[in-house]
């Protein structure tokens, strides 16, 4: 019973680090390398705190504990 309780614990401190927040740039940096791969050379990604959030199609990323959003924007050519 006390390894089974052990082996939770272990499993939840585990889930808990895994969803830890990104910081923003470390954040943006991955989403970029993605964008690029797919060969999109012409588009704005911008960090910006929730309140300015005003289209939510255009959020890409959420980062700093949920606090900032990354949104994206394809620009015409």
């Amino acid at each position: 019973m006390i390894r089974i309780a052990i082996a939770l614990l272990a499993s939840t401190l585990v889930a808990g680090a895994l969803a830890a927040p990104k910081p923003c740039e470390a954040l943006k940096a991955e989403i970029e390398a993605k964008i690029q791969a797919k060969g999109v050379t012409s588009y704005t990604l911008e960090i910006v705190p929730n309140a300015e959030v005003h289209d939510q199609n255009m959020v890409v990323g959420s980062c700093d504990g949920g606090t900032r959003k990354i949104i994206y924007q394809k620009n015409d050519r």
